[in-house]
């Protein structure tokens, strides 16, 4: 069987072990929080495959990941359309209101909650998580008020680092590793 090449503390991971639901801000925490802009105003953002892929496992995990965000672009639609992300609330200022409608729409309670955020907007919904995390790089008071700052920055798998904490805690880690190296483990080809 396959040992995570993963350290998550213990203590955190017991306390995001009930986690059922996944709230993500997008910029600083999926993308790095910067913006460009292309010669007709359109927004661009850069996303990591990495990040995209820890939701992806979230999903099969059955743990739901959620996105509030405060702005809205055709990109964005398109990245989260790409990657199945079915619960997803654009150009939000109060994200904690919007968070409360998700979970009493989906059946969840804040103790079954987790989020990640990077600035001010995120507060109120990450103090009300059962489960905070934070990118390395997000403001001072975020990170203070987390349970988890990753060692990743933002838009560079500080979400996968988030994802991979959960689907540990949550127990479904290992299984999904083994079940992903199985191929190569089996043939004796690929890295080890």
């Amino acid at each position: 069987m396959a040992v995570p090449a993963l350290g998550f503390a213990p203590e955190t991971l017991l306390a995001a072990q009930d986690i059922r639901i996944a709230f993500f801000d997008i910029d600083g925490v999926l993308t790095d929080g910067g913006v460009f802009f292309s010669e007709d105003g359109e927004t661009l953002k850069r996303f990591s495959v990495l990040d995209g892929y820890g939701l992806k496992l979230l999903r099969m995990a059955g743990i739901v990941p959620a996105v509030i965000t405060g702005r809205d672009s055709k990109p964005l639609r398109v990245r989260l359309e790409a990657l199945g992300v079915e619960h997803v609330r654009y150009g939000i200022e109060d994200k904690l209101s919007v968070a409360r409608e998700m979970l009493a729409q989906l059946g969840f309670d804040w103790t079954q909650a987790a989020a990640i955020g990077d600035d001010w907007p995120d507060l109120a919904m990450l103090g009300s998580a059962a489960f905070a995390a934070a990118p390395a790089n997000a403001h001072a008071e975020v990170r203070a008020l987390a349970h988890y700052v990753t060692t990743a920055r933002g838009g560079e798998g500080a979400a996968r680092e988030f994802c991979d904490l959960l689907l540990m805690a949550g127990g479904h880690y290992r299984r999904m590793l083994d079940a992903a190296r199985g191929d190569a483990l089996r043939t004796g080809s690929g890295a080890a």
